[in-house]
């Protein structure tokens, strides 16, 4: 690929942005924890009806059993639809100057009363024995900080298909509570937890490396972004083996 093709492109940003002061406002939390909720129901179910694929899939199966079920539970659940008109997973996206034309996050999730062109979105991940925070983090968490992904929004997801039965508390909080690790993603305070059944829930707050390059300052600063972490139970199945009690 030539450099070129990783110039930035105003056109692109100034037709995408057109209308819109950037970023949007925030999404006010009584509807972020629903959307959580819907995210955990969803994955409850599918854990519960393809138990293998949710338990040894890889990180696309499992996320493409999903969507299905959230798109499913906008024809079913009167709520749901009234929050979520669709949830597209891999869309094409631009990133925040437009030098990249086809970023892919695995989740964009378009809210009824939100502008279709900046969708909330996630992006998951497996947590077992050779994936871990790193991974997390340097392949997930920071997307959201250098403007590849939700550079429009003031929040965004993070989802953790856990195999190995490790938590936020145990995993993430120490370590991004590092100092070198705080600082490269410019965490502005711990992890606060989030009461949601069903689920190990966390936010955390960000600040962001990049300006918008369609406005002037001090219109250029995107401000930070609270990250919802839902860390979703994804291990096998225990097997119960009953045994026979010994006749004397």
């Amino acid at each position: 690929m030539s450099s070129s093709a990783l110039s930035p492109r105003p056109d692109q940003i100034a037709e995408l942005t057109r209308g819109l002061a950037l970023p949007l406002p925030a999404i006010d939390g009584v509807y972020l924890q629903l959307i959580a909720e819907g995210i955990v129901q969803a994955f409850q179910d599918i854990g519960a009806s393809q138990t293998s694929t949710v338990a040894t899939g890889d990180e696309a199966e499992v996320t493409a059993l999903l969507v299905a079920r959230l798109n499913r539970m906008i024809e079913e659940d009167q709520i749901w639809r009234q929050l979520v008109s669709s949830v597209v997973r891999g869309a094409e996206s631009l990133n925040y100057n437009g030098a990249h034309l086809e970023k892919r996050p695995d989740m964009s999730i378009h809210l009824s009363a939100r502008a279709i062109r900046f969708p909330l979105i996630a992006e998951a991940k497996i947590i077992d024995a050779t994936r871990g925070e790193h991974l997390y983090c340097s392949q997930g968490l920071i997307r959201f900080l250098d403007g590849q992904y939700g550079w429009g929004s003031r929040e965004a997801f993070m989802i953790a298909y856990v195999r190995d039965g490790t938590n936020i508390s145990g995993r993430l909080k120490p370590y991004l509570a590092q100092a070198g690790h705080a600082a490269s993603y410019a965490l502005q305070s711990a992890l606060s937890n989030h009461p949601i059944d069903g689920c190990d829930a966390a936010q955390s707050d960000h600040g962001r490396s990049f300006t918008y390059t369609h406005t002037q300052p001090p219109a250029n600063n995107p401000g930070g972004i609270a990250i919802w972490h839902l860390w979703l139970n994804a291990s096998p199945p225990t097997m119960t083996v009953t045994t026979s009690a010994t006749m004397p």
